[in-house]
């Protein structure tokens, strides 16, 4: 045969999944025949991948690479179909390959990376053929990369939940910057917040889950005036976005004048108001405290907020960057029925 069209060999390659020269050569073998090529391919174990392709991959693992003077780090989600693929060594080993991939190219997200070569081949193929070896699909799923004055990151144990963090600091304190920012990805993987700051909350979000909170604070109420307890505030706002001087001067003012109504002298009330108002705005800021990074209580130390935690360490740590990873989350997972698995087996 004078040679196969490169459309045949794209066609045979996006059926099989096996490498561009392999599919060349099972069509000069069989003449350009495509089913006989196919087989081909699968009897010499260079198909799998795409008798693979069609599985669900949701388990798998969450793996970090931190160059050596922790200035740029990376995070991968490689996705396998079993929790026992998940923890082999050939599984964990080709995470690491890829991290190392992706930082050497710098490539910092999932697209570029399966656009990228590596080891003088497109990613897809290259990724193919460990399917083929491993026995079950495999997908690189997200990629994320950092790049600051400190980068740090955290795996939890399980290698399910992974954070990566990256913040500015002055040159003198980037130790214990470095420090720091572990235990805030650490923090992070436990405490799931969504957004770095109040600040950076979408306005639309906030006034939806005001009146869900709301809701909640007063659905709570009901049970507690069942069990004769003292009634939680239900608060007027739920985030410091919504918080501006004049809602606050004007929460300060009625304060006051319940004070005076008290019979308070007026030389302590300014005392008093200091207190009121920061458990007003803590009342009215519930929703920053669930989701923004800095106003969450620091799980080290509770009695302070991670801003306060940072504050503490040193003035000049700004936090940057927040990327946060859940094995699997948003995959859609197959519902197994392993009776009626069986079954069908046995049928067959």
């Amino acid at each position: 045969m004078a040679g196969v069209s490169p459309k045949l060999i794209k066609e045979l390659r996006s059926m099989t999944g096996a490498g561009m020269l392999d599919c060349k050569n099972a069509l000069n073998e069989t003449n350009g025949n495509l089913d006989k090529a196919v087989q081909a391919l699968r009897e010499a174990g260079l198909g799998k991948a795409a008798k693979k392709a069609g599985n669900i991959a949701a388990e798998g693992v969450i793996a970090i690479k931190i160059n050596e003077d922790n200035t740029n780090a990376s995070m991968l989600e490689l996705n396998a179909q079993t929790d026992f693929v998940s923890k082999n060594k050939q599984f964990l080993d080709l995470t690491q390959e890829i991290l190392s991939h992706a930082q050497s190219n710098n490539i910092t997200d999932s697209k570029s990376l399966l656009e990228s070569h590596i080891n003088n081949m497109e990613f897809n193929e290259f990724l193919n053929g460990k399917i083929a070896t491993i026995g079950e699909n495999l997908v690189a799923r997200k990629l994320s990369s950092v790049s600051s004055d400190v980068v740090n990151a955290y795996v939890h144990t399980n290698g399910r939940v992974g954070v990566l963090l990256a913040a500015t600091c002055n040159k003198d304190a980037k130790e214990k910057t470095i420090a720091l920012i572990k235990s805030l990805a650490m923090h992070a993987c436990a405490m799931k917040p969504s957004v770095i700051s109040y600040t950076d909350l979408d306005s639309s979000f906030v006034e939806s889950e005001n009146r869900a909170i709301v809701a909640e604070i007063e659905a709570e109420n009901d049970e507690l005036v069942r069990l004769n307890k003292p009634l939680k505030n239900i608060p007027q706002f739920v985030s410091k976005n919504q918080l501006t001087s004049d809602t606050i001067e004007s929460a300060k003012n009625v304060m006051k004048d319940e004070l005076l109504a008290q019979g308070k002298p007026e030389k302590i009330i300014e005392n008093i108001l200091k207190g009121k108002i920061s458990r007003w705005i803590e009342d009215n800021s519930q929703l920053d405290s669930r989701m923004a990074l800095l106003s969450q209580a620091y799980v080290m130390d509770d009695k302070k907020t991670v801003e306060q935690a940072i504050s503490d360490t040193d003035s000049s740590i700004k936090i940057v960057s927040y990327i946060r990873y859940e094995l699997g989350e948003g995959i859609d997972k197959k519902e197994e029925n392993f009776a009626a698995e069986v079954a069908a087996q046995m049928n067959k």
